[in-house]
């Protein structure tokens, strides 16, 4: 049974069992891996430091304290001990006590980052209250694999040297003076041999081999058995890295694209995002911030479809100064409608409180940001995009206005339910 331990972000962790009812617990023991751990992944020019979602900390009759940051997904760390960090998700008057829709809601999120490998999943018959998100993210490369063979799995001319009783291909003469002097009915041959066995192939069975270790999910290993018999003429790599030199994705082999993604997440400890382990330890963090953005951008796009206006993400087209052109502005969300006027949404990952005396917890920067945003694009109204949450659920509208004309409008986005909720947005934008 894989040890876990689940939390949210912005949790901390303690190892001092007096203190179990207030912070995370974890035995001092593991607690002092985790934090060898963050010591140990330090940045580089690659890849992020440990210490940008992990943070050691220390208080008084408490002793320390680990704080998890807005990163979420999971730590495997060298001892099998797993962290898995779930976001902070308003699920309104139905909380999600056992955490299987946050679960839910955080993967169909993560599916809508360019980066992240998942173009077959479905999850309506997988029981994921029982299952961490690696055994999540594992499911999805199973259905990938599955995929893969329902469209058959492809083979290679694979080049073949044999001293053979019947003669193909090409004789290699210098082998056959060598060893046939004297038996002339064999003929030592070179030839192609059309195989499964490739490299695709074989960094394939070597995940599944390495996945039916790792999975706590007999859903999942009862997949992996099934799905290795479909390799048996497959030898698995042994030479992973050169295996993977070999890797060829082309109009023929399009099926293995996401699947050589995930084995490198698997077989050599990758990340989707800046962040690696190492041999001993795995991490697969994603920044929320990022998520969050890409999740709306997405659902933006589908929800504002009929009306035909351009929506681009991360635009590039203006800087903070003009000459020389320098500070480049890049609002999240730039809609053009069709009379041509803009309309700029930024998303930000923040909760955000009901006490208008500290600004509703928005960042004064935020607000310089916007009203840069909507001088240089002349928009004159922008928009901040939070998420929703349980202090401002019913909170009347807000909106800020300046005397030179811009005007900065907040909306709450229920990620839980997106569609109905950005609907309400789509009449907004409509009746600027």
């Amino acid at each position: 049974m894989t040890k876990l331990l689940e939390v949210r972000e912005f949790d901390k962790i303690t190892c001092n069992p007096d203190f179990k009812d207030e912070y995370a617990y974890l035995p001092e023991k593991i607690f002092n891996d985790l934090k060898e751990f963050i010591h140990v992944f330090a940045a580089d020019e690659e890849h992020a430091d440990a210490l940008a979602f992990l943070k050691i900390g220390f208080r008084r009759n408490v002793g320390y304290l680990i704080s998890v940051s807005n990163y979420v997904g999971l730590i495997q760390m060298k001892n099998g001990y797993q962290i898995q960090v779930l976001p902070k998700i308003d699920f309104g008057t139905n909380p999600d006590s056992g955490n299987e829709e946050t679960k839910r809601v955080f993967i169909r999120m993560l599916r809508s980052m360019k980066d992240f490998p998942s173009k077959v999943f479905n999850d309506a018959n997988l029981k994921i209250d029982r299952m961490t998100l690696y055994d999540i993210f594992i499911n999805m490369y199973l259905q990938n694999v599955r995929t893969l063979i329902k469209h058959a799995i492809k083979s290679a001319y694979v080049v073949r040297e044999d001293n053979l009783n019947f003669f193909k291909g090409k004789l290699v003469v210098s082998e056959q003076i060598k060893r046939n002097i004297a038996h002339g009915e064999r003929f030592y041959v070179r030839y192609d041999e059309y195989l499964v066995d490739r490299a695709e192939n074989r960094l394939v069975k070597a995940t599944l081999l390495k996945l039916q270790e790792m999975t706590s999910s007999s859903e999942n290993q009862k997949e992996i058995r099934q799905l290795l018999t479909a390799f048996e003429m497959v030898e698995a790599s042994t030479n992973i890295q050169e295996d993977f030199v070999h890797v060829v994705i082309d109009r023929n082999t399009k099926d293995y694209d996401v699947l050589m993604q995930w084995s490198k997440v698997f077989l050599l400890n990758k990340s989707f995002t800046t962040f690696s382990g190492d041999q001993n330890a795995v991490a697969l963090l994603f920044p929320m911030e990022k998520v969050f953005e890409s999740y709306v951008t997405q659902q933006l796009k589908k929800t504002l479809l009929d009306l035909n206006w351009n929506v681009s993400s991360q635009d590039k087209g203006y800087y903070l100064f003009d000459s020389p052109q320098q500070f480049a502005l890049r609002p999240d969300i730039v809609i053009t409608r069709n009379d041509g006027s803009k309309i700029i949404l930024d998303t930000k990952w923040k909760s955000l409180v009901d006490d208008q005396r500290v600004n509703y917890g928005i960042l004064q920067s935020d607000m310089y940001q916007m009203y840069a945003y909507s001088k240089k694009y002349e928009a004159p109204e922008v928009w901040l995009l939070y998420p929703l949450n349980e202090e401002m659920r019913d909170h009347p509208e807000i909106s800020l206005g300046s005397r030179d004309g811009v005007s900065v409008r907040l909306f709450f986005v229920d990620v839980a339910n997106i569609e109905e909720n950005l609907s309400k947005l789509r009449s907004l934008l409509i009746a600027q």
